[in-house]
């Protein structure tokens, strides 16, 4: 199987109407966002896309509509498992796969439960492999139900197997990402970290790109990020804007993901900011972090010469 592009992978947000229907149109919008800041990829249908607050017809719906939006100019992979069921997770990896996506997304925690072992979940992703025929796969160490990481053994056994191409890890830890990486740099399996602060590292162990919930804010900084870094390597530069993104990214994950339609909002992005995930309402404090994130992301995109798409 063919590796996917290095780069930026956003994690897609999905807009809804203020009726709570999906919003097309504001998701033609967004992924048109996206591309033309230089994302190398799309992650549809995963945790900052509400997944769990969708039917699965309106998953199928919203992979199939990025897909069509991204046309031949970017690749697409969502997840395909939402069940604890193994056969019921292997029929609609076949019907994910089929809206067009290049990999069809594990979910990690929805494979074995806390106490179970890694044997457990290698045996549950031998039959997954084997229900699904030639299907590109991918995993998730999405926090949600709860967060299970992957041991770099584990990554190696399915970087070997040839059948995974995409790893969205969230361990945010260097020694951890760094173990991981570098075992399965020279495979098909890429490696896109979830984690802004240790981004550069994971760079540095052999990643092929990153795929942080920040760029659902501002994903320019992140495309001048990598092309420098890519370029030139971890130049002074790449360390003073990685420096401000890490700082900048605690803001980012409060009242997430309204916070980011909120802030596409102000950008000028045309979508509501109705989430279907329930939110407090912003404290005086909270705006003001969100109006001085605003403040700093401009002041970067001044400040290195960026290109804003919106």
């Amino acid at each position: 199987m063919n590796k996917l592009p290095e780069g930026l992978w956003p994690v897609m947000i999905t807009p809804f109407t203020s009726s709570n229907h999906l919003d097309l149109g504001g998701l033609e919008q967004l992924t048109r966002m996206y591309i033309e800041a230089g994302s190398a990829g799309m992650f549809a249908n995963c945790l900052s896309s509400e997944m769990y607050q969708l039917t699965s017809e309106e998953r199928l719906l919203l992979t199939s509509s990025v897909v069509k939006f991204c046309g031949d100019q970017v690749p697409v992979v969502a997840t395909g498992t939402f069940s604890r069921d193994v056969n019921a997770n292997a029929e609609f990896i076949k019907k994910i796969y089929d809206q067009g996506v290049k990999a069809a997304i594990l979910i990690t925690s929805l494979l074995a439960e806390p106490d179970e072992s890694e044997d457990v979940l290698k045996q549950r992703l031998e039959s997954i492999m084997t229900q699904t025929g030639d299907i590109p796969l991918g995993v998730y160490e999405c926090p949600v139900p709860y967060k299970r990481l992957l041991s770099p053994g584990i990554m190696q056994w399915m970087a070997s197997t040839g059948r995974f191409v995409y790893h969205k890890d969230t361990s945010c830890n260097s020694v951890s990402i760094q173990k991981k990486a570098e075992g399965i740099k020279e495979t098909t399996f890429g490696f896109y970290n979830a984690d802004t602060p240790t981004a550069l590292d994971s760079l540095d162990y052999g990643g092929r790109g990153i795929s942080p919930i920040s760029a659902n804010f501002y994903p320019e900084p992140y495309t001048w990020l990598l092309n420098e870094y890519y370029t030139n390597g971890r130049t002074e530069q790449v360390n003073r804007l990685h420096a401000f993104l890490t700082m900048m990214d605690r803001v980012t994950h409060t009242f997430y993901p309204y916070s980011a339609k909120l802030f596409l909002q102000k950008r000028g992005l045309k979508i509501e900011t109705h989430s279907r995930i329930p939110q407090e309402t912003l404290t005086n404090a909270d705006s003001i972090r969100m109006t001085a994130l605003m403040d700093s992301f401009k002041t970067l995109a001044e400040m290195y010469g960026m290109n804003l798409v919106i």
